[in-house]
C-alpha cells in the first residue's frame, strides 16, 4: 500500500489492527470513510489520492519517468571518452615526438 509495509500500517492504525486485517482491507472494493481517512493521514496523502488511485496509470507514470540517466550507476554507465579520438591524439603525439627526434638527430649529424 503506497510503499508502506502492511505491518507498519497495522501498527499505525492501532491495537485492533494486524497485518492480516490490513491485507484484507487492501482487497476490499469499498473501505469505510473513517478508516480511509486514518490511512490517508498515516500516508500523508489526501483521501482523494487513495480513492482515485489507478495502479496501471501510476506504474505507467513511474516507468515513463525513468531513463538511462535515472539509474544509480549512470555516471559510470556511459563512456564520455571517444576511444578513436584518444587513439588519434596518441598518434599525433607520437608523430610530433618523431619529428622532434628527427630534428635532434639532424643537428647531431650536422656537428
Amino acid at each position: 500500500m503506497l510503499g508502506l509495509k502492511q505491518e507498519a500500517l497495522a501498527l499505525a492504525l492501532g491495537d485492533d489492527w494486524s497485518q492480516k486485517r490490513v491485507s484484507l482491507m487492501e482487497g476490499k472494493e469499498v473501505i469505510e470513510e473513517d478508516i480511509l481517512a486514518q490511512v490517508a493521514t498515516i500516508l500523508k496523502v489526501p483521501v482523494e489520492a487513495i480513492k482515485n488511485l489507478d495502479e496501471d496509470k501510476a506504474v505507467q507514470i513511474i516507468a515513463n519517468t525513468f531513463n538511462d540517466e535515472a539509474v544509480a550507476y549512470a555516471q559510470y554507465y556511459k563512456c564520455n571518452i571517444n576511444p578513436m579520438e584518444k587513439w588519434i591524439e596518441s598518434l599525433e603525439e607520437i608523430k610530433q615526438l618523431h619529428e622532434e627526434i628527427k630534428k635532434l638527430y639532424e643537428r647531431l649529424l650536422a656537428k
